[in-house]
């Protein structure tokens, strides 16, 4: 209502800068203080003849006193006959106002037509608040037809004339490229500028852009600055996004239980991923302790509302047998609805079900659809299986040029298996010469995230000379590390190597051993 009087205030400056009015003025000036007074009984005594007589003004004041009930009983009816009256006259504000009583259906049966109508009435005259209400009919396609470049023209108008909601639509338009060519960088500067005053979806909006990198440079510590900000102003789902940067590390020192905390709150407010993660984070018990029965229940919420991620991870306790009774028919269930949602791990996780025939008849084709569907999403785990089904021939002829593809294109991403299977296709020559230098470089890379296997053969080359230089003590290191871990060949090649080696040199290869597993990486709090 305030916003209205502002509205209306504006309007009669111009009324009185006509000298054909001068007669009205002074009538109206003392409506309008006692109005302005709070004096409504006074106000509506002095307006109801200059309405009567046709006053343009004095019939929207009157319908505003109408529809608010000031002064007289509350008549959205008799409000609506003011502001026809006025509307008719051609008066911008009265027909805003007619048409928001015909949206909304007040003392009438809800007309959008009709609300349209008004509101292109008044919009056509510049009147900023019916731009941005017609815009948003032709955004929805409520009373009009649907037409995202009519609402964007409406919204880009009322924008330039200060309305805030009007320039936040407009910068997701922006960014959807609806009515507009895609622009992140104009999405980007339309939030920034209402995130400077202080709008929360949009602060929301532009940390989502410095996160992803959309319309300016990726920056995780700006994300983090405007996801704060919109979380402090209640939007809930920013506190799911502090939580995942203080899980990755991203913008901020990781704090597995900082990112516990703001994924509980945000779960507890019902958002999906955020029950999904906090879930993952009883399920592995690397922040608070393991329970499988929270695990269950937060996936089970997110699921039923059929957030993918949370879908997978509920099929993976029944597949599992985690707080719940083994069921692969119910696994295979979830992983479905979350890969019919093209989901890459749940493609995956289907893929190796029907792999491993659990829940299924052994199917190697439906494998290979799901895991093709999932690795070309760029799933890592996918990928490194086609590798493996291209290598072994299952399903499809044996290709080993194709397995070496798959495997690279996993390796590359980071994926420690992936990255021992390209070390062993590069020794063994398959598929690409054999080439021992390469080998061991893909060894060095998965023993570090602390591949058994890969540790395993990165000794064996370094106590051959090959790919590496001849180095007994890094042989031990690496044998140490697997053997530590109980593989039984780490641990007797630990015990052959040691007996060519120099008391001196099998210490340092202990120190090297230990200040590896000291600065081995963690990897992020949400993932084993």
């Amino acid at each position: 209502m305030k916003n209205l009087l502002v509205i209306l205030l504006g309007l009669i400056s111009l009324f009185f800068a006509s000298a054909s009015h001068i007669a009205f003025a002074d009538d109206f000036q003392d409506g309008l203080s006692s109005y302005k007074a709070g004096e409504y009984n006074n106000a509506h005594k002095l307006l109801s003849p200059l309405a009567e007589e046709g006053d343009a003004l004095a019939q929207l004041f009157l319908g505003v006193m109408h529809e608010q009930g000031q002064g007289v009983p509350q008549d959205y009816r008799e409000a609506a006959k003011w502001y026809q009256l006025s509307a008719d006259q051609g008066n911008a504000s009265a027909q805003n106002l007619l048409g928001l009583i015909f949206e909304k259906g007040r003392g009438f049966p809800k007309d959008l037509i009709e609300a349209a109508k008004w509101y292109q009435l008044s919009a056509e005259q510049g009147h900023a608040l019916s731009q941005f209400f017609l815009g948003n009919m032709y955004y929805k396609g409520q009373g009009v037809l649907q037409d995202f470049i009519e609402a964007s023209k409406w919204f880009e108008l009322a924008a330039q004339q200060g309305i805030e909601a009007a320039q936040y639509n407009l910068s997701v338009m922006y960014f959807q490229g609806q009515g507009v060519l895609q622009d992140y960088k104009e999405a980007f500067k339309g939030y920034k500028i209402l995130a400077l005053q202080g709008h929360a979806k949009a602060r929301y909006n532009l940390g989502l852009m410095y996160y992803k990198g959309q319309g300016t440079q990726q920056n995780y510590r700006e994300a983090f600055k405007w996801f704060k900000l919109s979380s402090d102003q209640g939007v809930v789902v920013a506190y799911y996004n502090l939580g995942h940067l203080y899980d990755h590390g991203k913008g901020v020192t990781q704090d597995c239980m900082k990112a516990f905390d703001f994924y509980q709150i945000s779960a507890n407010q019902g958002n999906g991923l955020a029950q999904s993660n906090l879930g993952l984070l009883y399920n592995l018990g690397k922040v608070v302790p393991k329970d499988y029965e929270e695990a269950l229940k937060w996936y089970r919420l997110s699921a039923e509302q059929g957030v993918k991620e949370g879908q997978t991870n509920f099929g993976t306790m029944y597949e599992k047998g985690h707080a719940v009774e083994q069921n692969y028919t119910e696994a295979i269930k979830w992983y479905q609805l979350s890969a019919d949602q093209n989901f890459q791990d749940g493609q995956t996780n289907l893929g190796r079900m029907y792999y491993q025939g659990k829940g299924v008849p052994q199917d190697y084709k439906q494998a290979f659809k799901w895991f093709k569907l999932s690795a070309q999403q760029g799933s890592m785990e996918a990928q490194l299986n086609l590798g493996v089904m291209h290598q072994k021939g299952e399903g499809i002829p044996q290709d080993y040029q194709q397995a070496f593809k798959w495997f690279k294109l996993s390796a590359e991403q980071g994926f420690a298996r992936a990255q021992f299977n390209l070390g062993l296709i590069n020794e063994q020559g398959q598929g690409v010469p054999q080439d021992y230098r390469e080998a061991a470089k893909w060894y060095q890379l998965s023993a570090d995230q602390g591949d058994a296997k890969a540790q395993l053969n990165l000794g064996v080359m370094y106590s051959s000379g090959q790919g590496v230089p001849q180095d007994y003590a890094s042989a031990h290191m690496w044998w140490d590390i697997c053997g530590s871990g109980g593989d039984k060949d780490c641990v007797k090649n630990r015990n052959i190597v040691e007996k060519e080696m120099s008391p001196s040199q099998i210490e340092k290869a202990q120190d090297m051993a230990r200040n590896w597993k000291l600065n081995v990486v963690k990897g992020t709090c949400s993932k084993s």
